[in-house]
């Protein structure tokens, strides 16, 4: 299958330009390169998520990808899969960064499914859309072996004998000079229903979008299983009927898949609009979604993480509060407040201390971070911002303190994400939330203070 593999805000060129030793600037054919200016033009013109956008590189124009990470499969079946950069800082090359957004996806809400294990190993030689393929395909071959379930379904019919109810009217204008004939109504128990339909239309998706002799040959066979089955034509009316209830459990995870092949929904390309499947996830989400299912563990019991925190507002006008305030994270105990985090997902660099690049932080994170700590924790205690952790920040930065709210520290703190941990100093107030944050092991030691 043609095709490449880049990393997040890498640039497209069209195929015959000069680029020559410019990093993160690859070669599509004349036609993608088209393509992908018209998803420009499109996103601008719909107000779409910017996957994409306009750059240049030595005056020449190019496309570049932002923060989404996934698979852009143009119309003629070239594919493009973008890796999260920090594969680049971690190292591994594409292969551990694959394995490492597969693990990511499966915290991701929509992506639970996904067997972590077997996809980590075909991360080795496949890339992601074939992957998410051979998930569905295992998903598939799971209900074929369980047995795929039948169920009654109301029919109208012109039959030679008299089943279930007859119908009056049609039986007289089709049956008046035909004795031997009766139009009924009546339930046939049948396999036609709408979940296997949606199983088989998307099998035979599938069996255009795959390229791999492995797949190909699975999905030919699990769509001979379904070959008295028709496929669904209609499937947003079929979605709505799918019922999961007893004896139909082990559909669900074929079903997500199910869903995501046909409308192409990912927290991009929800809409199906699109006229080629690009599955793209934005990173904060899924780097979001990778810290709350992890940090729990480092937390001291009783205390509780809560997601996606909505409790108050930044200003009240007119009886009506208005601008909700929305952190990512949020430490509780059992009555109040105790710490506020919030994910971004940049690569800092921890040697850059100057006044000029600060870390490469952004001046609007610390105000986000500052108006949460005076609405949530009333204006006293620690508010965290967490990136990953890479080689150039392996770890925490000095405590950050606010002169007009002495009150609020806030602390800079890197998710080693293969080791699934938080790294955390030794601060007395964080030492009495979590349980132990360093990679290898509990850092201890205070840290001074800079002033913002």
């Amino acid at each position: 299958m043609n095709g490449l593999t880049i990393y997040e805000f890498d640039a497209l060129a069209a195929a015959g330009a000069d680029f020559s030793g410019i990093d993160g600037v690859h070669m599509v054919p004349a036609n993608v390169f088209s393509w992908l200016e018209g998803q420009c033009l499109r996103a601008a013109d719909v107000g779409d998520a910017v996957w994409l956008r306009w750059a240049q590189r030595r005056g020449r124009r190019v496309i570049q990808v932002t923060s989404f990470v996934g698979v852009i499969r143009s119309p003629d079946g070239y594919q493009i899969e973008v890796l999260p950069k920090v594969g680049k800082a971690i190292g591994g090359g594409a292969v551990e960064a694959r394995q490492l957004l597969i693990e990511m996806l499966c915290c991701l809400h929509g992506f639970r499914h996904v067997l972590t294990d077997s996809a980590k190993l075909s991360a080795v030689r496949m890339p992601l859309l074939e992957i998410f393929i051979s998930e569905f395909l295992r998903t598939v071959e799971h209900i074929v072996k369980r047995g795929l379930r039948s169920d009654y379904r109301q029919r109208q019919d012109n039959l030679f004998a008299l089943r279930g109810k007859l119908m009056m009217s049609p039986h007289l204008r089709q049956n008046l000079f035909r004795a031997d004939r009766f139009f009924t109504e009546h339930d046939e128990f049948s396999m036609d229903r709408p979940e296997n339909r949606l199983l088989h239309a998307a099998l035979r998706r599938v069996l255009l979008l795959t390229g791999t002799q492995a797949n190909q040959q699975l999905a030919r066979e699990l769509d001979f299983v379904f070959a008295d089955i028709p496929p669904s034509t209609q499937t947003r009316i079929d979605f709505q009927q799918v019922r999961l209830d007893r004896g139909m459990g082990h559909y669900a995870d074929a079903l997500a898949w199910t869903r995501l092949i046909l409308n192409e929904e990912s927290p991009l390309t929800g809409s199906g609009r699109h006229s080629a499947p690009s599955l793209l996830f934005p990173m904060e989400a899924v780097f979001e979604a990778y810290v709350a299912k992890h940090l729990p563990r480092q937390l001291t019991p009783p205390l509780i993480l809560k997601t996606q925190a909505r409790s108050h507002h930044l200003v009240r006008h007119r009886e009506q509060n208005w601008f909700r305030l929305k952190p990512d994270l949020l430490v509780r105990n059992l009555d109040r407040d105790l710490l506020v985090l919030d994910t971004k997902w940049k690569l800092l660099d921890g040697l850059k201390a100057n006044g000029t690049d600060k870390y490469c932080l952004s001046q609007s994170d610390f105000y986000q971070l500052q108006a949460y700590g005076l609405s949530y924790l009333d204006g006293t205690g620690d508010v965290v911002l967490i990136y990953p952790r890479t080689g150039a920040f392996a770890d925490p930065l000095p405590v950050f303190d606010f002169p007009k709210t002495s009150g609020i520290r806030l602390w800079v703190l890197p998710f080693c994400l293969k080791e699934r941990r938080l790294k955390v100093p030794g601060s007395l107030g964080l030492r009495s939330i979590f349980v132990g944050g360093n990679c290898n092991e509990i850092q201890t030691e205070e840290f001074n203070a800079v002033p913002i």
